[in-house]
């Protein structure tokens, strides 16, 4: 049995079944998805390899609770934009801004919380207010979003096939490239540092 500090451990058979080494019982996708909501960490192991595999038994939790009528919580635009994203250069830069930006939310979302809460049984004037974070986070995500796009831009080597424009505006981008990718690689982690700073201010 794992101590205490450390992650239970789930072992996946290759029968699909889930057995939780915690407490010694079988457990569906949906236990571990409540698991999570609670805030245990758990590992998903192959019960034959002993391979960690985790993440794809996570994917296929969402994968699940997507297909639910009513749960839909991804856009098809981000879907489309997230496809986009594999196999391109930005794709080692994704995880880093997805991770940050929902911690970020996460902050903003108990304060939410514990606002709905207070305002519970109060006047309707009252209960407007509770819209005021909700617009301030929305203004911080386009904010951040727009943070990211300028930061990609970065990472662009060669004007896009084609083009006609004047070769003397993409000849220095495409020089930058070659000689200071390790810095801009550097710049785009102190601007993604930055924004959870600036998201940090927020609460």
């Amino acid at each position: 049995m794992a101590a205490k500090d450390e992650p239970i451990i789930i072992k996946k058979y290759a029968n699909r079944r889930l057995y939780n080494t915690g407490t010694s019982t079988y457990v569906t996708l949906e236990d571990l998805a409540d698991m999570v909501k609670k805030g245990e960490e758990f590992t998903v192991q192959d019960a034959k390899t002993g391979d960690d595999i985790t993440h794809p038994v996570l994917t296929q939790i969402i994968f699940e609770l997507e297909n639910k009528d009513g749960q839909n919580m991804l856009p098809i635009p981000f879907l489309r934009q997230l496809i986009a994203f594999y196999g391109d250069q930005m794709q080692m830069i994704v995880p880093s801004f997805l991770e940050q930006s929902m911690i970020a939310f996460s902050k903003e979302q108990e304060r939410f919380r514990e606002q709905m809460k207070g305002a519970l049984g109060k006047s309707p004037l009252d209960m407007m207010k509770i819209a005021t974070p909700i617009k301030a986070l929305e203004e911080q995500t386009r904010r951040n979003m727009e943070m990211f796009q300028n930061a990609m831009r970065l990472f662009t080597p060669f004007p896009p096939a084609g083009s006609n424009g004047s070769s003397a505006l993409p000849a220095e981008p495409a020089r930058k490239e070659g000689s200071e990718k390790p810095d801009d690689l550097q710049e785009l982690k102190e601007q993604i540092a930055a924004m959870q700073r600036k998201l940090d201010t927020m609460s």
